[in-house]
């Protein structure tokens, strides 16, 4: 087995332990802070399985880019972010309050 296919494997099985842990606690929790840490995390694993299937040629690369970088691959990188981001701002603006 390559340590590329055994690194896949493992941050599969570790995502897939955060991403359901996040739907638990989505269930339960309801403050827009949270569910946009919550986004954050199924976004991260959707990202993952997303280059595991490029990476298996199931999906092709977005023939659209910007800078030389696929849209998809793009938007898979930068939304997890955004979210932790709202999440973070949110929870910082009502911490001072």
């Amino acid at each position: 087995m390559s340590p590329e296919i055994l690194l896949f494997i493992i941050k599969l099985i570790a995502g897939g332990i955060v991403a359901f842990l996040a739907i638990l606690m989505m269930s339960r929790t309801m403050d827009f802070a949270w569910t946009m840490m919550v986004a954050g995390f199924l976004f991260s694993y959707a990202a993952l399985v997303y280059e595991l299937l490029i990476k298996l040629g199931v999906f092709v690369v977005s023939k659209y880019s910007l800078f030389g970088i696929p849209i998809t691959t793009l938007i898979f990188v930068i939304l997890p972010s955004v979210c932790f981001i709202t999440s973070l701002t949110v929870m910082i603006i009502k911490s001072r309050k």
